[in-house]
């Protein structure tokens, strides 16, 4: 349990704020390269409680400025693409990708203002279908050499999603691993061999053992959270039988992302992107060690609850996320569908826009929660000293961060801690992409 003093500081994301000052110091996703469409490749985008415009120009370039035209204020996401930058509805006031100032039409023959206006603008990367902007103070971080970044574009897919409440809370629902038992229960186990691309339907690696028929059966697993150069690990032991162990291995990437097996071929590489302090989005991107991504599949699927432009779950708080009881008598321990996605939702969203802490009791399953919120505490108090936190690395470091290893599978009894080091290396041996995890 935490003081409303102790939860606001680890919640609220302002600029002015101590949790707001802290993530100002990462790359955060803003938007999926399909929000940036051929046709008009402008984006409007806001990120912890500012607003911005991203856009890629003429000759391929990514820009992120302020919202807001330094002239009297005009919405730039409305502008046109044209003569090598964005350029104003309002009166034609022309900005490139730096902020840099092309043309102020309406003004006189030999006005010197457009020298004198600049528009704040951010960095932008691209990295396998996903935007990421760095608006702090100085030069951002280095990119670790992580599975989600390293890969081909051919064996990744990105996608997004928007939960109503605080990133946190949101964050933390995957670095629970005792929630799986409960949340995504399945009654009936389905085909794995037609579980690809859906999230605790396959099988178990080197099993034919369902990951539901796990999670249903085995409802108490042990957890040991370990520290990592790049945040935390988390392992979730489940004793099968007097001989076999499932194991899996999951991770939290600080500041606010974790890695996750999705199956034995891929992984989950997701972050809880503030857009407020009441809302967020997640994004994720999926990294495949054997064949490349069905981006086609994985997108149809998806699209199936996710509406755009904005990437709205059609199952919400204003229709009961499609509670259905004899669905949960039968079915699931939900009621509330088949796609994990819905359940978290519902459980984030149900704690309330910034869920109060004050009246919460942890228990034995919360350590990596616990964990973590001293790693964030921990940092916040660093970056409130100008001193440089946790995982604000160089490239030297960067490069140091390979993997992390992510797995989910049986092993014998006594020798789990040896079995997933071991598929891990395996599993990168044979990948085309792939090089050994740290």
């Amino acid at each position: 349990m935490m003081s409303s003093q102790q939860n606001e500081m680890i919640t609220r994301v302002g600029a002015s704020t101590p949790c707001g000052k802290l993530l100002r110091n990462y790359w955060q996703p803003v938007a999926l390269v399909d929000e940036l469409p051929v046709e008009r490749p402008v984006r409007a985008v806001r990120l912890m409680g500012q607003d911005f415009v991203v856009f890629r120009d003429e000759s391929g370039r990514y820009g992120m400025l302020d919202r807001d035209c330094p002239h009297r204020g005009a919405d730039l996401a409305a502008g046109r693409l044209e003569a090598g930058g964005l350029r104003c509805a309002f009166h034609g006031w022309l900005f490139d990708v730096n902020g840099k100032c092309l043309s102020t039409p309406g003004e006189p023959v030999g006005s010197t203002l457009c020298n004198k206006i600049r528009q704040s603008n951010y960095p932008v990367e691209e990295r396998n279908g996903i935007l990421f902007a760095f608006i702090g103070k100085g030069e951002p971080p280095a990119f670790p050499h992580f599975d989600c970044f390293v890969a081909p574009e051919t064996h990744t897919f990105a996608f997004k999603g928007l939960f109503e409440c605080n990133w946190l809370q949101a964050l933390e629902v995957g670095i629970d691993p005792a929630h799986a038992s409960f949340l995504h229960r399945f009654f009936e186990d389905e085909d794995t061999a037609e579980s690809y691309g859906k999230q605790f339907r396959g099988a178990s690696a080197n099993s034919d053992m369902p990951i539901t028929k796990v999670l249903r059966e085995f409802e108490t697993p042990e957890i040991l959270v370990s520290p990592a150069d790049y945040g935390l690990q988390l392992i979730a032991k489940r004793e099968l039988d007097d001989t076999h162990t499932h194991v899996r291995v999951t991770n939290v990437m600080f500041p606010q992302a974790f890695v996750i097996p999705m199956s034995s071929e891929m992984t989950i590489t997701q972050w809880h992107v503030p857009v407020d302090d009441e809302n967020c989005y997640w994004f994720a991107i999926f990294t495949s060690f054997t064949t490349p991504t069905d981006k086609q599949q994985m997108r149809e699927q998806r699209l199936e609850l996710y509406e755009l432009p904005d990437y709205t779950s059609r199952k919400n708080k204003r229709n009961g996320y499609g509670f259905n009881l004899e669905e949960q008598l039968k079915q699931t321990y939900t009621g509330m569908g088949f796609d994990i996605n819905v359940h978290d939702q519902w459980a984030v969203e149900s704690l309330g826009a910034i869920q109060d802490r004050t009246r919460e009791h942890l228990g034995t399953t919360d350590k990596g929660i616990i964990a973590y919120r001293r790693l964030l505490v921990n940092a916040i108090e660093t970056a409130l000293t100008e001193t440089k936190p946790f995982m604000r690395i160089d490239e030297s470091q960067a490069a140091a961060m390979t993997g992390p290893a992510s797995i989910d599978g049986i092993a014998p009894r006594g020798t789990w801690d040896e079995y997933w080091r071991k598929a891990d290396l395996e599993r990168r041996r044979k990948a085309e992409w792939s090089t050994p995890a740290a």
